[in-house]
């Protein structure tokens, strides 16, 4: 019975990996935090972003896919609360942009400990509408009528697992001395970059006709 439903999982695991490297708010917070924080600050923050990702996930199995279609002020809302939440961090990545040292930005990293970061990384997945919509999706793929909820919970737990990983190899990666010495070199540039982008997403959330 098991080799009825593998197809669909399958469809949906390659879903959610793609979703998981396409670039994001979540990836480049990661890899601005691992570069700029340290390795410790990213995975933290990394950590928080996988659970964003399943806590979408275990809503959209749960049912978020007929509260969206009966209730369109929810994605709505969804959509205000992430635009502006990236805005913050637009502020935050301008704000080092235009400090002649990193030492503001290190004074944020250790006033927010771990936990800080854990949280931002979780608001940063929970606020992006866009991940409310790809689960929708994934989990259109691998069920269908009649499917029992295991498949579901599989794919929900095979995600998760996919995003937790594959964001703490960013964090590991950035946080590397070579990535560090080039982001102290490049940080005015990068966090201008990040502020532009972060902008950019916001703007694009409140535009949207999704």
């Amino acid at each position: 019975m098991t080799d009825t439903y593998l197809s669909g999982m399958l469809l949906a695991y390659l879903a959610s990996l793609l979703g998981m490297l396409s670039p994001g708010p979540n990836i480049l917070a990661v890899i601005g935090t691992s570069m700029s924080t340290g390795r410790a600050a990213g995975k933290a923050l990394a950590l928080g972003v996988a659970a964003g990702s399943l806590a979408w996930g275990a809503l959209t199995l749960l049912g978020l896919t007929a509260l969206l279609a009966l209730y369109a002020s929810a994605l709505t809302m969804i959509k205000i609360a992430g635009a502006f939440y990236l805005l913050l961090l637009a502020f935050r990545s301008f704000r080092s942009a235009f400090s002649k040292t990193d030492q503001a930005e290190s004074d944020v990293g250790a006033a927010a400990g771990p936990w800080g970061y854990f949280r931002r990384g979780l608001l940063i997945q929970l606020t992006n509408p866009k991940a409310a919509l790809t689960w929708v999706a994934i989990m259109s793929l691998a069920m269908g009528p009649g499917t029992p909820h295991w498949v579901g919970a599989a794919v929900v737990l095979a995600a998760f697992a996919n995003s937790a990983l594959g964001h703490l190899a960013y964090a590991v990666a950035f946080s590397t001395q070579p990535a560090v010495t080039a982001y102290r070199r490049m940080r005015r540039w990068i966090d201008g970059a990040l502020g532009c982008f972060f902008c950019f997403a916001s703007y694009k959330i409140l535009t949207s006709r999704d």
